[in-house]
């Protein structure tokens, strides 16, 4: 090539930085492609939230809905009420009903003589204690994901009102072959964050949470301000309010280096048997500044595992209601269920391409999943707009 075709050539190639298709700078691509991961606020989800004292104790709840029967949702181990925020927008659209989603002891804004005591029968009897109080007869069906699947099966017995279950990704076996890596997943998890999109982002792009939307509601339910001591719920009105963390986002999503690659999230990621090895993104001028951490150390509730899972699926089978298991994938089924699940003892689902968190990676299709059962069940009736599928089994 000649020295004037390559001068031609050269004055008509972009700017650098500039995209051949769009003409757009690549700084200017990357703010575009950047996630938002500020925190949202749980109000447009819930009609309230209350504290109520029992004994020594105060457990906090959130609730919506004032007909029909009612859905009580228990969240997992390290998760918070908040985490049934996106579920409850769509059941409340499909069925008529009343949500209460609780705080567990130890989780959320619940506050307990002892919140170490993550014991099945203590989480059981916690339960029972406040839907007595909170719901004045009315019929409950219980709703547990994880730990909290099998504390809403520990805690059917206790009550007078229970109409029906519902357990979300938890059975026996798995789970306990589980247990004997989640102290190494505990320790592969950062220990704090600087902000609270941060720890959203962790939990997105770890796998933890695969919906971003539901991750903005929930992460602040699981993480606590260290310097305060209170729950990150309580930081979000200021930090939306404020007027320079807007400006510190598009530095951040320039500047930053060592952020998580999109590519780092894997299929199963988030469940309790995987280990995450993602590092944590650093915010420039932040790292020292670690203001966020875990609201509970789960680490240290380690002898309480076995006895949330042990025996779990033949309690899960003696529960008079009726019953409908949601699971990630078939493999989670161990032999008990799949007998049972034979002999017609409780319906099951699986919702495949989604994490253990399948309430919150696909909120939509559980919620149908939970509203088709209860409307099948005659436990509650279908809004207008409501047509329920059937399930293959």
């Amino acid at each position: 090539m000649s020295a004037l075709q390559k001068s031609i050539l050269k004055s008509k190639l972009p700017p650098s930085g500039l995209n051949f298709a769009t003409g757009r700078s690549c700084k200017a691509r990357a703010l575009q492609r950047k996630r938002d991961y500020d925190p949202v606020q749980w109000t447009p989800y819930f009609d309230g939230s209350k504290d109520i004292v029992i004994g020594a104790n105060t457990f906090h709840y959130y609730i919506t809905g004032n007909e029909g029967p009612m859905l009580v949702l228990l969240h997992g181990g390290g998760y918070s009420a908040l985490t049934w925020a996106e579920f409850t927008k769509s059941i409340t659209s499909m069925i008529v009903c009343r949500v209460l989603a609780i705080d567990l002891r130890g989780h959320g804004d619940t506050h307990t003589t002892n919140d170490d005591d993550l014991s099945a029968d203590t989480l059981a009897t916690d339960v029972a204690a406040v839907i007595e109080a909170v719901s004045e007869g009315i019929p409950v069906i219980l709703v547990g994901h994880s730990m909290g699947g099998a504390v809403a099966v520990r805690a059917a017995p206790l009550l007078k009102n229970l109409t029906g279950v519902t357990v979300i990704d938890v059975v026996e076996g798995t789970a306990m072959e589980a247990l004997t890596s989640m102290q190494s997943f505990l320790r592969s998890r950062p220990s704090s964050f600087s902000s609270m999109p941060q720890a959203i982002e962790w939990c997105v792009r770890s796998g933890q949470i695969r919906n971003v939307l539901s991750a903005k509601i929930s992460v602040p339910g699981q993480i606590k301000n260290t310097l305060t001591n209170k729950l990150a719920t309580h930081d979000i009105e200021e930090f939306l309010s404020s007027n320079h963390h807007a400006d510190d986002k598009a530095a951040i999503a320039i500047e930053r280096e060592d952020v998580i690659p999109e590519d780092v999230t894997e299929e199963g990621a988030g469940r309790d048997e995987v280990k995450q090895e993602a590092t944590v993104s650093k915010e420039p001028g932040n790292l020292d500044k670690k203001k966020y951490g875990w609201r509970i150390n789960l680490a240290k509730t380690e002898k309480y595992w076995a006895g949330w899972f042990k025996g779990l699926s033949s309690a899960f089978l003696d529960v008079p209601a009726p019953k409908l298991l949601l699971l990630a994938g078939i493999d989670r089924l161990d032999r008990d269920l799949t007998v049972g699940q034979m002999q017609g003892k409780f319906q099951m689902q699986v919702l495949p391409a989604c994490g253990h968190a399948v309430h919150e990676d696909v909120p939509d299709k559980v919620a149908e999943a939970i509203a088709t059962f209860m409307v099948r069940n005659k436990f509650a009736e279908a809004a207008s707009d409501f047509h329920r599928t059937f399930p293959a089994c």
